[in-house]
């Protein structure tokens, strides 16, 4: 093991600079003569455009341009596109309704974008914006999920019949009621999983760019990669040739799947700036952020389980209502199907699995990937029904889940939904998180509490989830002038720290000083492709395509070396960024092949000339499968329904690690955003207007630090992933998976003494202060 190589933990080289005030956000650009937009949003859930008259805004001093649908629709810019269509049941397509950039005829959502006012300054063109006249015929709007898929609902499109844009399946659905009918017991439950609004710390922003001269496009923007929106921009909007468009990202302040995807406002200021000949730059506020960012999550799901004598699970049979929202976001009906459904085996051997889900539209924001993006959704489902089954035939948590578990012996596992386990061992996992956790002295702690009068209760949340192998990705090595290498990424950092890691990975593979090592992503001119960041997918992904690239610059430097200590190829072995002639001392570093390339090139063969850079395309390797179990012990107090978490266990599988540090920070970040939805996160709409009730910091509880416990965790590195040469699996996502079953199982562990059986998210404490004196039913609904 190299000093600062892989499995050590290397504090973030990005630190001190994102620390002191020096990183550079899309905010921080300002191109010279830039103008200012701000986007006029509807109030309505659902109205009729009758019409919009702008030409008072038009005439406001230093407004340059008001834009609506008409502007847009006459230049022949696309809609937004779904990208991720595929059969449902029958065969049929997903139902794709158009999203137009600035609403088109109607308006679907509070926040939905009508018209972009661009002018001299940010106060002029907000003042436009108030003069801009639209008249709404306001209709009834409709956004709950049961509401809209129900006999006269109101319709979100009139080609969306039933609401529902997408009715899909997965599994044998005949083996599966086969067994639930042979099965000695069938237990049900009804779960929500709630949704969330994503409120990354940097909301979102971009900045247009047009050269006439050469005909390109250049947006910087806030993303988790820039080439699936340069493709989308060439392709779908502008309908150009995808080398007219850069798309840059410089620093981002959070994205967590958010930032994936296509907005209306990175299209408007390209628009805006090519019309305009200047740059035209939109900041978004955190109001525009509850409005128009994709939200995640918001399922409903009735489950049946079949139990044989012992407690095993034979069936599993789910019904899922999935919301989408107003329009179809991006990756929209792919994350409760194909993403989260899959998943639906989880960590026990079921012989059989059957998934319908019916992908719903409503008057609300639209929904896409979320932290997980399926997986904890799946998870919550199944941890939640475990602890439910298990209650209701009179076993522990613990024990029906060690008759269950897939046992490390059948490993590599086919589950039920068609996806193979290459390697685990869950029952250790579990064993030794409930050690960590003193499962077993659990019980006098809850005796203790109770005779202070409170209510203390402990949960497991075990997951398994399907990441890292995910499409393509490309890496370009450079050796640069003063030795140090370049490495070029089509990934994008958010904030998990892969300048850190990809050094690491450098240092281990050639020997390099990480601090010798620089990092370039968010730059669509400097590779050809890239998949982006999202999936848990970057470290894997990256690091395969790295070192591609580093053997071939390995290979490079090899011959000059040979050439330089005039020796064969062959006989040059690299150790400690040296070559050397094998079996001497006679060596020849970096720094002074790098003095020869480019200072003194004429002392080189031609062949050996010219930039040393390599590139490498990392091609669809197989998924990766993280695993682990949280446990979580808490305790209520009744007179005021304050929850303390006082001790949280986790035991994580994620194969071999690069850096302890950055995967402890991913686990302590995804176990915040878990507890959030858990406890604390409300996303309200009024029934009746459509109105987003929570749609400020005022209304919308954020997890805040002395909401979070202190976090005993431990990784265990001696399971490592069969299916990749570095045994990695992935592990961005794990925290926000396993904590809010983990949360919900100990909530209603500590209230069975009220007869509560079940809870959902989010379990506030007004929920709790209700049903804690009486004001709610055994399974956990408060009484209004």
């Amino acid at each position: 093991m190299r000093k600062f190589g892989v499995g050590q933990p290397l504090r973030r080289f990005e630190d001190q600079r994102l620390l002191t005030g020096e990183g550079s956000y899309t905010d921080d650009q300002r191109p010279e003569g830039a103008l200012q937009a701000v986007v006029l949003r509807s109030p309505h859930a659902h109205a009729v455009l009758a019409s919009i008259d702008c030409e008072d805004a038009r005439a406001f001093p230093g407004v340059r341009a008001v834009y609506t649908h008409a502007e847009l629709d006459a230049a022949g810019i696309g809609d937004i596109p779904c990208l991720t269509l595929f059969p449902g049941k029958g065969g049929k397509q997903a139902i794709t309704p158009g999203h137009p950039v600035l609403a088109r005829g109607k308006v679907r959502h509070v926040g939905d974008p009508v018209a972009f006012v661009v002018a001299e300054t940010l106060e002029q063109a907000q003042d436009a914006a108030e003069a801009i006249m639209v008249d709404f015929d306001d209709l009834e709007a409709v956004v709950d999920l049961e509401a809209a898929i129900a006999p006269g609902a109101p319709q979100v499109f009139d080609e969306v019949p039933g609401n529902v844009c997408f009715d899909w399946d997965i599994g044998d659905a005949a083996k599966t009621e086969a067994l639930l009918e042979s099965a000695e017991r069938v237990v049900e439950l009804s779960l929500v999983n709630s949704r969330i609004v994503v409120n990354s710390l940097e909301p979102r922003n971009a900045i247009g760019e047009y050269d006439p001269a050469s005909g390109r496009f250049t947006l910087t923007t806030s993303t988790q990669g820039v080439f699936k929106l340069r493709d989308q921009l060439a392709d779908k909007i502008f309908k150009l040739p995808r080398d007219r468009f850069r798309v840059l990202t410089p620093d981002v302040g959070g994205g967590f799947g958010m930032k994936i995807f296509l907005y209306a406002e990175q299209v408007l200021v390209l628009f805006a700036a090519r019309d305009l000949g200047l740059p035209v730059v939109w900041n978004g506020t955190r109001s525009e952020s509850f409005q128009s960012d994709s939200q995640g999550r918001d399922h409903l799901s009735k489950v049946r389980v079949g139990l044989d004598a012992q407690g095993r699970m034979k069936a599993l049979h789910v019904s899922t209502l999935a919301n989408l929202g107003g329009y179809l976001s991006n990756f929209g009906p792919y994350i409760p199907t194909a993403a989260g459904a899959k998943m639906l085996s989880g960590l026990y051997g079921l012989e059989a699995v059957y998934c319908e889900v019916k992908c719903v539209l409503t008057h609300t924001v639209p929904v896409d990937a979320y932290r997980g993006a399926g997986r904890p959704e799946a998870a919550y489902l199944l941890e939640r029904l475990a602890d439910y089954a298990a209650t209701e035939i009179g076993l522990t948590p613990e024990e029906f889940r060690r008759r269950n578990f897939i046992p490390k012996t059948a490993m590599p596992f086919d589950t039920a939904t068609g996806i193979t386990y290459d390697s685990g061992d869950f029952t250790r996992v579990m064993e030794r998180a409930l050690e960590k956790a003193d499962w077993s002295g659990s019980v006098s702690r809850k005796e203790a509490a109770a005779k202070a009068g409170r209510y203390r209760g402990i949960g497991i949340g075990c997951y398994i989830e399907a990441c890292a192998g995910i499409g393509e990705e490309e890496a370009r090595v450079r050796l640069d002038e003063d030795g140090g290498m370049t490495v070029f990424v089509g990934t994008q950092t958010n904030g998990q720290g892969h300048a850190t890691a990809y050094s690491q990975i450098m240092a281990e593979q050639i020997g390099i000083d990480p601090a010798m090592v620089r990092l370039r992503q968010g730059d669509s001119d400097e590779l050809s492709q890239g998949s982006g960041t999202g999936g848990s997918r970057s470290l894997l992904m990256g690091r395969l395509a790295i070192e591609g690239a580093s053997e071939k610059v390995i290979e490079r430097l090899r011959r000059i070396a040979g050439f330089l200590l005039e020796a064969a190829p062959e006989d040059i072995e690299l150790a400690d960024a040296k070559f050397a002639i094998v079996g001497t001392d006679r060596h020849v570093g970096l720094a002074e092949i790098a003095r020869k390339v480019y200072a003194q090139s004429e002392s080189l063969p031609e062949a050996l000339r010219g930039e040393v850079l390599e590139a490498y395309i990392a091609k669809n390797p197989p998924l990766t499968y993280p695993n682990g179990c949280h446990v979580c012990e808490l305790e209520i107090d009744p007179e005021t329904g304050r929850l303390i978490i006082d001790r949280y266990t986790v035991v994580d599988d994620f194969g071999t690690i690069v850096n302890p540090l950055l995967v402890a920070g991913q686990v302590h970040g995804g176990l915040a955003q878990g507890l959030g939805q858990a406890l604390l996160e409300v996303t309200a709409y009024d029934p009746e207007s459509g109105q987003l009730l929570t749609g400020s910091f005022m209304d919308y509880g954020m997890p805040r630090a002395d909401d979070m416990p202190r976090i005993d965790l431990e990784f265990i590195q001696d399971i490592p992933c069969a299916t990749n040469p570095f045994g990695i699996k992935g592990a961005g996502e794990a925290g926000a998976i396993g904590a809010p079953p983990a949360i919900v199982n100990a909530l209603v562990d500590a209230l069975k003494p009220l007869g509560v059986r079940h809870l959902d998210m989010p379990v506030t404490p007004e929920k709790l202060w209700r049903l804690a004196n009486g004001l709610g039913d055994q399974k956990g609904e408060a009484a209004e």
